[in-house]
């Protein structure tokens, strides 16, 4: 960049990228310094090489967002309902699912029973098929649900962007799990069993 081009001439790209020939590096850098801009070698290879006009920093940190959006991770990130919960809170829970599927995060869909609800574990199903299927448009079920223990979890990916086409058309969410059989090391409900000390999948937990 700038005065670490020793070679002379090279083939000029203005800052529009339009071509302006083989020029001697000295013109070159009086051009770059004139407009406020750098002189950046963008083919060492060619022969002459080949430099551009432009704003360095500008293109280093365009660069970096490129990279940094190639190299994301997805997290795991957690939501809790209950058996029992409210409409407008389960409705509050799926916006919360649906704004970390649109970070290209995965959610994990956690319904909780808490003591006798277990003898009800249908009001959990309901209450996961309805968050599933109102997320049916954003997500694709990569783990479906099961029951684990006093819970019942699935997880969720975002979805690709869909193809010319296939625009609008969402594939129907899968019924519930059903609750048998259980994760192995854990009762069916009805039954006495050693309380399961297995620890929950590491989840980011998202606060309500």
């Amino acid at each position: 960049m700038n005065e670490q081009i020793r070679i002379s001439p090279v083939r000029l790209i203005g800052v529009n990228g339009e071509q302006l020939g083989i020029v001697e590096t000295r013109k070159a850098l009086e051009m770059a310094y004139d407009a406020g801009l750098d002189l950046v070698e963008v083919d060492a290879q060619a022969r002459p090489p080949v430099c551009k006009i432009m704003d360095y920093g500008k293109y280093k940190y365009a660069q970096s967002k490129k990279t940094q959006q190639k190299t994301h991770q997805p997290k795991l990130k957690e939501i809790r309902v209950r058996p029992k919960t409210g409409e407008h809170d389960i409705e509050t829970k799926i916006n919360q699912a649906r704004k970390i599927l649109e970070h290209h995060d995965k959610v994990q869909v956690n319904v909780l029973f808490r003591g006798r609800e277990m003898q009800h574990i249908e009001e959990g199903e309901r209450v996961m098929k309805q968050v599933l299927e109102a997320l049916q448009n954003d997500a694709r079920i990569e783990v479906p649900p099961r029951l684990e223990g006093k819970r019942i979890t699935a997880i969720l990916a975002p979805k690709p962007a869909s193809g010319k086409g296939s625009a609008g058309k969402a594939s129907p969410a899968p019924p519930a799990a059903s609750p048998s059989p259980p994760a192995s090391g854990t009762a069916a409900p009805g039954t006495t069993s050693a309380p399961n000390n297995t620890p929950a999948s590491p989840a980011q937990k998202v606060s309500s």
